[in-house]
């Protein structure tokens, strides 16, 4: 006989599997969602040279607080973000204890603004300027989960710690293929800062901003915020052949590769007739290079004949250098349309500085986009400069009746006068 305690405890347990079973996919659902959140660190030069008052009116301390403060409201929920101090505590003269003054004010994660501007409103220019050190223990701050990581680097001077350049660090960190971007802005004109900040971001894909208002940094600094928001492509790796012969064929997406000094790599894109391939590369240093180098991108079809290609130099400012090109495939009269393989050759001519290692190869980030081109009805290519052709004609009509009326009636005016 089942008892009125038998049944409540089978009903209890029931519950209780139900419950589980309903709360353990959320609690997986709440896992995967905070690995795949984005990450942000910003990161704030805090020494003594941030008293000097020349942003608007006021010390460049003060903007960078105000700008936090608007920044921090913004914020996406999304977003975990931090915040790390460099030269925040040590106020001394000794070069090797003021190069390892870097702290983090506020750990990656949930934001909590009003934690967050408490920690921010206690900040006051005290020391060195110890960049590299500061970007290396920010990336220890966003290690871990699948989101995009960005690093925002704010800073009114250049690193005070050689021999570690914050260049070569940043080098370091895009060599481990973490995926995290360095964004820098400068908050003073000077040429020397510029090209140590415009090589910190370049050497992770990120970007340079020159700012000198309050409302600028404010602006920047919210759009690299939600920047980091923004749907992340995972390029995918591949290996390019030394001949298009043995070249992998690519479909539409971002690809990723590393091409030796002096060598070429090849692949192969499959384009069916009233398709357009549209493809660009860029390659960047990830070390010391000669000051100058180029880089070129080529379309051939596969018995070799080029079709079109694209190409650019650089002069050192920059470590990366990009270029691409567009091929449309013509309609086919064919019932069945047969696809043309394309090999796409990218040379480029970086060379090693005096004692740098040459392997493995200079990074290169291949982006390829096969689309639909123009209808035919569209299409007057074949006459090089396209509509202009039919309005060039109908002029040349318009003159020439023009003028044969005006003859006429000249002849008839002539004729008139004439007989009177």
């Amino acid at each position: 006989m089942i008892t009125r305690q038998r049944l409540a405890a089978g009903a209890c347990a029931l519950l209780a599997a139900l419950a589980a079973g309903i709360a353990l996919p959320s609690t997986a659902l709440a896992d995967e969602t905070t690995a795949a959140a984005p990450k942000v660190d910003l990161v704030l030069d805090v020494s003594g040279s941030m008293r000097a008052r020349d942003i608007d009116g006021g010390s460049r301390m003060a903007a960078a607080k105000q700008a936090f403060n608007e920044v921090l409201d913004a914020t996406p929920e999304d977003v975990q973000l931090g915040i790390r101090t460099l030269g925040a505590n040590y106020p001394g003269d000794d070069q090797k204890t003021g190069c390892k003054d870097t702290a983090q004010l506020y750990p990656v994660g949930p934001l909590d603004r009003t934690e967050a501007k408490a920690a921010v409103a206690t900040l006051a220019p005290t020391g060195w300027t110890p960049i590299g050190p500061a970007l290396l223990q920010a990336a220890g701050d966003l290690d871990g989960g699948t989101g995009s990581k960005r690093i925002v680097l704010i800073s009114d001077g250049e690193d005070t710690c050689a021999p570690l350049d914050p260049c070569e660090v940043a080098r370091e960190i895009a060599a481990k293929g973490i995926g995290l971007t360095i964004d820098t802005l400068g908050l003073v004109p000077s040429t020397r800062m510029r090209q140590q900040l415009s090589c910190i971001a370049e050497a992770t894909g990120g970007t340079y901003t020159s700012v000198q208002h309050t409302d600028e940094l404010t602006d920047r600094v919210n759009q690299l915020v939600d920047r980091a928001a923004d749907p992340v492509v995972t390029p995918v790796a591949t290996e390019g052949a030394q001949q298009c012969a043995q070249a992998p064929t690519l479909k539409s997406g971002l690809f990723t590769d590393r091409e030796e000094f002096g060598q070429q790599r090849w692949y192969r894109v499959d384009v069916l007739p009233g398709q357009e391939l549209r493809a660009s590369v860029s390659v960047s240093a990830d070390r010391d290079v000669t000051p100058a180098y180029g880089v070129l991108l080529r379309a051939v079809t596969a018995k070799g004949r080029e079709i079109v290609r694209g190409e650019a130099a650089g002069n050192g400012r920059t470590d990366v250098i990009s270029t691409g090109l567009r091929y449309p495939k013509r309609d086919s009269d064919a019932d069945e349309p047969v696809a043309e393989s394309v090999c796409l050759q990218v040379t480029h001519s970086f060379s090693a500085a005096s004692g740098v290692k040459t392997s493995p190869g200079l990074p290169l980030e291949l982006t390829i986009d096969v689309v639909d081109g123009p209808s035919p009805a569209a299409d007057v290519a074949a006459f090089g400069l396209g509509r202009g052709w039919w309005l060039l004609g109908a002029l040349v009509l318009t003159g020439f009746v023009a003028g044969l009326l005006w003859g006429w009636l000249s002849r008839w005016r002539v004729a008139v006068w004439r007989t009177n």
